[in-house]
């Protein structure tokens, strides 16, 4: 796939997508997979893509980065006390991660959570691959927008719909709905202000 790619579009990044954000960040977001010519093209994760309009939107309206877009990887945007990770590193065929690809990237995503206290999972596949992830059951953390899951290790997940333009455009996930999500995450680790001020590109 990613060969094919690469014919197609010699420009693109076309392997896999690292995560984005400073490694000992508090807030970890975790989207599903690079998008074809998002993050797949740009080599950051939901940069380039409808989906990061209104992530990094969100993320800056919240005090968590520099810039509220996201343009490519030299922008010089930079997060503040965030990380933004996928639960699928390599596109997808058709931008459709099957579970083979999900079971073989958990054990990298298991490795990102580490240092994070709050995890903002976007959809219901990014939801059960963390949960997964952490060595948890399926069925007591069940997936619901703006549902926040305290978890054994004192972490806590919170879910929302992942702001994909079909999610927008259908309704089911509006910029308000959105916004209250991050406002949750930003009273958790900073009840008194803004996240820490530490940054890093």
């Amino acid at each position: 796939m990613r060969e094919h790619v690469r014919v197609a579009y010699p420009s693109y990044h076309a392997a896999p997508v690292r995560a984005f954000g400073p490694a000992d960040a508090r807030l970890l977001i975790i989207g599903l997979a690079p998008g074809m010519h998002g993050a797949n093209a740009s080599g950051r994760p939901f940069t380039g893509d409808n989906s990061g309009r209104l992530l990094f939107q969100a993320i800056y309206e919240h005090g968590f980065s520099s810039a509220p877009v996201s343009e490519s990887v030299d922008d010089g945007l930079t997060l503040r006390n965030c990380r933004i990770t996928n639960a699928v590193k390599c596109l997808p065929p058709e931008n459709k991660p099957v579970a083979s690809e999900i079971n073989r990237c958990n054990a990298f995503l298991a490795g990102e959570i580490d240092a994070a206290q709050v995890l903002l999972v976007l959809g219901g596949l990014a939801h059960k691959a963390v949960i997964r992830a952490l060595g948890l059951r399926q069925a007591d953390y069940r997936f619901g927008h703006d549902s926040e899951h305290r978890l054994p290790n004192g972490r806590i997940l919170i879910d929302s719909y992942h702001c994909s333009r079909y999610n927008m455009n259908t309704g089911r996930l509006t910029p308000a709905m959105f916004a209250a999500v991050f406002a949750r995450a930003r009273r958790i680790l900073a009840p008194d202000g803004l996240p820490e001020t530490a940054s890093t590109p």
